[in-house]
């Protein structure tokens, strides 16, 4: 490809960006779009009001007798008894008072409370109040007579029980019986003293009961705690008539794993036999706990395993969502530093799941990161006293915590948890799993300062590497010398018609020197798989989180040395509004590498120098936003690299090159499968020119 096809298509990719770029809204259109859209939504909810308040007003709801009678059966059955003999049947603003015959309470509608009594008239002065105070009432029967014996557990006090050990604290709510809250106690986040996963707000699951006609949902029941430990509790539904089902929680000492076990007895007496599942359902809003929120975002989501197969994720980047029908043995909410896992001991039997990450400018942008939601069910008998059991795993995402898990929780099954680190394709996680992070580890273990650490990891790479660079500056030299030879060649044999002769002559010229052209290709062969890793490892290692190292407070986050608030379209995305100091740095060495590396070439194309000055100013944009760790480590690569470059030209003459070249040169040489494949393909080349510039001869002959 010559210079001018290079430009062109350059130019092409910049009108095409500018039109991009161009049409792409501003942030105040884009802001516009939202109000828009917020306001009609406003204006469909008020008219939407209107016509119900419309319909109410010409139609004042009445009640049955027999909706009265089920009233005061429901206020009987499941109300609570005072002194005097009185049942108050309460909850969520309506309470029921039956004293006597008489039905009495309040209902709370719209900031007013109206009477029950008032209610169950057939008139009224005000019929929209009193059609929603009687739908109301008719949905909070309803809701006890749809859930028969379980309705008793539909009041009481929502308490609250606390599990803890010295690395998680978790809270657990008497109303769903369910975990409201997981905290990291060894872990900060960046706007609080502790990583607290989720809180009462953000998460919520339950389990799904189900009869041949009813559907039962933990979340809507009132627990009663017992069996209360500082590490275990039980949850647990009286269900009336020997029948009981329960949650029960361990935590234990210095972990992070949670088991949930589901128990019960005499349960056939409420679930049929013939029913073989239960519903499971797991709704999460994932915290955000970085400061650098980009690098957060794109590494949250949900993963999941597939029951004796791979683990795999729904998008990270965009909205998605699957429906399986597959098996499963585990399923996590996680993002970029900590996760929250549930892994069945037996198996989840098909799956829906969802995630949708919160666009900017809205009102939850900045505080959390994604939706996310699984939906599933569970193998279950009535008859089991341990129908299901779980293990909820509440951390951090290390590596080498995973890979105990991985071993111990279920040593039969290859759980895989340790690919919730995002560390590359196959041939660059191999390198992280068995070279990167037990290097890192191990010096770790030894020294405090991650930065150190760092930098030490960077010199053994580059030892490792030593001998493919050294030959490869070895080849460079060689290339220099042969470089007013080549050029010689070139000038001789110009023209695609000699194109097999100068590549022959090329060849030759090589073989004589024994000079390998390639050579210099083979440390770049093995450095960029490194590179690849390097640029998963970081941003995935949760050791370098909230480390300093000089003027650099997080090493996992940008080093911001100088921000800005106004927001560019496009490039915002990518390079943010600040500059990084170490970015910066490893773009100005990046540079000079390139200077250096162009003026060790021979045979480098003069079109091409431009170019190479504008990859560093490209990484610059793309790696400005990326963690001060992984700036660091590219920097201290290159800057190693250019003391090598220099050290090697230093003390490798190319006097002594030359001689070597030259001896090498009248030693005969046997041809190799390339130069001979090179000769034949000349020799056939030679006679089809040959023959065409016969025929033409013989063809002006005629005329």
């Amino acid at each position: 490809m010559d210079k001018n096809s290079i430009t062109g298509m350059l130019l092409m990719g910049a009108i095409i960006f500018g039109f991009m770029w161009l049409q792409q809204p501003s942030q105040e259109e884009l802001a516009a779009r939202r109000e828009q859209a917020e306001a009609q939504r406003i204006e469909a909810e008020r008219q939407a009001k209107a016509d119900e308040e419309m319909r109410m007003l010409g139609n004042v709801d009445t009640v049955s007798a027999g909706e009265v009678n089920m009233l005061r059966a429901a206020v009987i059955e499941y109300g609570a008894v005072d002194a005097n003999g009185v049942k108050t049947l309460a909850a969520d603003g309506v309470k029921v008072v039956l004293e006597g015959d008489d039905l009495n309470g309040t209902i709370e509608v719209n900031g007013t409370s109206v009477s029950v009594a008032e209610a169950l008239n057939n008139t009224s002065s005000n019929p929209v109040t009193h059609n929603r105070a009687l739908a109301k009432l008719r949905t909070e029967v309803n809701k006890y007579v749809k859930n028969g014996v379980f309705a008793k557990c539909l009041t009481g006090t929502d308490s609250v029980v606390t599990l803890q050990n010295d690395s998680l604290k978790v809270a657990i709510s008497s109303k769903g019986g369910m975990i409201t809250s997981a905290v990291l106690k060894k872990y900060s986040a960046y706007n609080a003293p502790e990583v607290e996963l989720f809180d009462a707000e953000t998460n919520s699951y339950s389990f799904g009961l189900n009869t041949n006609s009813q559907h039962f949902d933990t979340k809507d029941f009132y627990f009663t705690p017992t069996e209360v430990t500082d590490t275990t509790v039980l949850m647990q539904l009286d269900l009336g008539n020997g029948s009981k089902w329960g949650i029960k929680y361990t935590l234990k000492p210095d972990s992070y794993i949670v088991s949930m076990d589901v128990v019960q007895e005499n349960m056939q007496n409420v679930i049929p036999s013939n029913i073989p599942v239960m519903d499971f359902a797991w709704l999460q809003r994932i915290n955000r706990h970085e400061k650098g929120k980009m690098f957060e975002e794109q590494n949250s989501g949900v993963y999941y395993k597939f029951l004796g197969g791979d683990v795999d994720n729904l998008s990270e980047t965009s909205k998605d969502k699957e429906d399986f029908s597959d098996k499963f043995k585990w399923v996590s909410f996680k993002n970029q530093f900590f996760s929250s896992v549930l892994i069945a001991d037996s198996y989840f039997s098909g799956a829906k799941m969802n995630s949708v990450p919160f666009e900017k400018g809205t009102s939850l942008y900045n505080d959390y990161l994604k939706d996310v939601s699984f939906n599933s069910e569970i193998d279950y008998s009535s008859a089991d006293a341990n129908p299901a059991s779980f293990k909820f795993f509440f951390g951090p995402n290390l590596y080498e915590l995973l890979a105990h898990y991985d071993d111990t929780l279920y040593p039969d099954d290859d759980l895989e948890l340790t690919r919730l680190l995002p560390l590359g394709w196959s041939l660059f996680r191999w390198i992280n799993e068995y070279f990167v992070i037990p290097i890192f580890d191990f010096l770790s273990k030894y020294i405090g300062n991650a930065g150190i650490v760092i930098l030490l990891l960077t010199i053994i790479i580059k030892i490792v590497l030593a001998p493919f660079q050294f030959k490869s500056y070895i080849s460079q030299a060689k290339m220099r010398i042969l470089a007013p030879d080549i050029k010689a060649i070139n000038d001789k044999y110009q023209g695609q018609e000699n194109a097999m002769v100068r590549s022959q002559k090329t060849m030759e010229l090589y073989s004589k020197a024994g000079v390998n052209p390639m050579s210099g290709c083979l440390p770049m062969l093995l450095m960029m798989p490194l590179l690849f890793a390097m640029f998963r490892f970081f941003p995935s290692c949760i050791q370098l989180r909230g480390e300093s190292f000089l003027w650099v407070q997080d090493l996992s986050a940008p080093d911001a040395i100088w921000s800005w608030d106004a927001q560019i379209p496009f490039i915002t995305n990518y390079f943010g509004n600040h500059i990084s100091l170490f970015c910066l740095l490893m773009t100005v060495t990046n540079i000079v590498y390139t200077k250096v590396s162009m003026s060790s070439s021979g045979n480098q194309m003069p079109g091409m120098k431009w170019m190479m000055y504008l990859m560093p100013l490209m990484f610059l944009v793309f790696f400005n936003n990326y963690a001060a760790g992984l700036s660091y480590y590219y920097f201290l690569s290159l800057l190693i690299t250019i003391i090598e470059t220099y050290s090697v030209r230093l003390f490798v003459k190319e006097d002594k090159v030359r001689a070597e070249m030259a001896a090498k040169a009248k030693q005969p040489k046997k041809k190799g499968w390339w130069a001979q494949k090179l000769e034949e393909a000349q020799r056939q080349q030679k006679a089809m020119m040959e023959e065409q510039q016969r025929r033409n001869h013989n063809g002006k002959g005629r005329r």
